[in-house]
């Protein structure tokens, strides 16, 4: 069996894996394999190719996204500025430009 983190939120040893998630059956947390916490706790958050992201990066949309409930898209190429990491389905909070403020995945950004 592959030696599995324990979960970052309660430190039980007993996770398992589901998928490309990681569930933890004690608290029912669950966290993306590609995310590693560091030493203080806080879990680091890597966009599309690997790079670790801040509060305050610029990132680029490396995929045409729609958004949902409207006719929307953001393209391919898009610059998004002074993003923040959240926790939570979406990892960054984040104005962009020519339609407002959404929740993006960083598995579909890189940074610039």
């Amino acid at each position: 069996m592959a030696d599995l983190p324990n979960c970052p939120k309660c430190d039980e040893t007993y996770t398992y894996e589901d998928g490309a998630m990681l569930v933890c059956p004690m608290c029912a947390h669950e966290w993306s394999k590609d995310e590693v916490a560091n030493a203080d706790g806080n879990v680091v958050v890597r966009d599309s190719v690997g790079n670790i992201l801040a509060d305050g990066d610029t990132v680029t949309v490396i995929k045409d996204l729609k958004v949902k409930g409207s006719s929307s898209v953001v393209k391919v190429g898009t610059k998004v500025k002074n993003i923040r990491l959240v926790d939570g389905d979406h990892d960054i909070d984040c104005k962009v430009p020519g339609i407002g403020s959404m929740g993006l995945k960083s598995e579909f950004v890189k940074k610039a």
